[in-house]
């Protein structure tokens, strides 16, 4: 026996190819199409007929919020619409200098960070608003507010009823520029609703307090998806597209008004093929058994990245044009999925919603399957995903 040898692993030292390498290897991406985003822009506003406020909040519904913005702010989008502070700040340090309000609550040690980054506040109670002006007189800076009015959802604003009060405030504030007032409908995903009527009843009776003590009526704007897809007297001084804006219906109720196209893909590829025996368990707790002997290959995408485990044995893909089941347990970064007699190749392309072939997976199909709103599916794909973007004003994140 030769003596061991004293070298040092190779696969210890440096790899030669590493500089060679794409820095993100993952095949499972998210594909956003930035000309269709342009597209659902100009048919939005050719539909409405008002300004528009297009919505990035959430990372841009798992768009990507710098490059959605960016791409928005090259369309001539008038508006953008986040949460939180934090978002306006980023979309700020990117370099995005439309207006930009944030739609969220505000809590009063936050407000200097708006008024530094020149962000626009939502306001949505008496002392709100003088804590925003106490904060814009501290710093000898006005602040730019919108009034939020709660005309049926509950969750933030003075209740349209005794708004009158609040808006004679804002009207006489010394400290504040007041640029819009709004509401937030609670049931026009559903055309049928009467919810929605007796918003915009509300809403407008809130508004003509302006129009009694002799005020200028500033921007109003009441839409949302389901408002612009739905309800053209909710359209008013501007509209705030979210989902709709990426090509997305809000709800199985929702009517296709416009034809906006979707602007996001997600693709993985195979990364393992195996016959499975006849009466073998696949995945955790084997919740789902061959019945026969089948061809069953494996995706590295799952719950970790925000696909949902409830797709679990429920969900489809499109493998070489054909659909195919998600078979078993949908597992933190993997699941299996079920090819019967069909074939597959390590490294084929796997479609989880998008188009192959003559076949197509909508994000509306897949909340369907997992018991979930269209909204949830978007915003759950998180940052573990590479997004690649296509056309359009694509600039790497982070380059201002």
């Amino acid at each position: 026996m030769g003596a061991m040898s004293t070298q040092p692993h190779a696969h210890l030292g440096p790899d030669p190819h590493e500089a060679t390498r794409p820095i993100d290897e993952r095949p499972t991406r998210i594909r956003v199409d930035l000309e269709r985003l342009g597209h659902n822009l100009r048919a939005i506003r050719s539909h409405v007929g008002v300004p528009v406020m297009g919505i990035v909040k959430a990372n841009a519904y798992g768009h990507g919020l710098v490059q959605v913005a960016r791409h928005l702010q090259a369309e001539g989008v008038e508006q953008l619409g986040v949460a939180f502070v934090e978002e306006g700040i980023a979309l700020r340090r990117a370099g995005i200098d439309v207006p930009i309000l944030v739609l969220g609550g505000i809590f009063g040690h936050q407000v200097g960070r708006f008024i530094a980054h020149d962000l626009e506040i939502t306001v949505s109670s008496l002392d709100k608003l003088r804590q925003v002006e106490s904060a814009a007189e501290a710093m000898g800076r006005k602040a730019v507010i919108h009034l939020k009015v709660d005309t049926g959802m509950e969750r933030i604003g003075v209740h349209s009823y005794s708004a009158g009060p609040f808006i004679e405030a804002a009207v006489a504030s010394d400290w504040c520029v007041l640029k819009g007032v709004y509401s937030h409908l609670a049931c026009a995903d559903d055309p049928g609703s009467p919810m929605t009527a007796r918003q915009v009843e509300r809403f407008a009776e809130a508004c003509a307090h302006f129009t009694r003590i002799g005020a200028p009526m500033p921007i109003r704007h009441l839409a949302n998806s389901g408002g612009v897809l739905h309800f053209p007297d909710t359209w008013l001084d501007m509209v705030r597209p979210g989902i709709v804006l990426y090509g997305v219906l809000p709800d199985p109720a929702s009517r296709p008004a416009i034809a906006v196209q979707p602007a996001m893909s997600l693709v993985s590829q195979v990364v393992y093929f195996k016959v499975v025996k006849a009466g073998h368990g696949v995945s955790y707790g084997a919740t789902w058994v061959a019945p026969r002997d089948t061809r069953v290959v494996t995706v590295p995408i799952g719950y970790g990245d925000g696909f949902p485990r409830a797709l679990s044995s429920r969900g489809e893909v499109l493998i070489r044009g054909r659909r195919h089941p998600i078979v078993g347990r949908v597992c933190m970064d993997q699941f299996m999925v079920d090819i019967g007699d069909g074939s597959a190749w390590n490294e084929d392309e796997v479609v989880l919603v998008g188009a192959q072939g003559g076949e197509g997976i909508s994000v509306e199909g897949v909340a369907v399957q997992a018991g979930t709103v269209p909204y949830e599916i978007l915003v759950g794909l998180n940052e573990r995903i590479p997004r690649d973007y296509r056309g359009g004003a694509s600039v790497p994140v982070g380059v201002p």
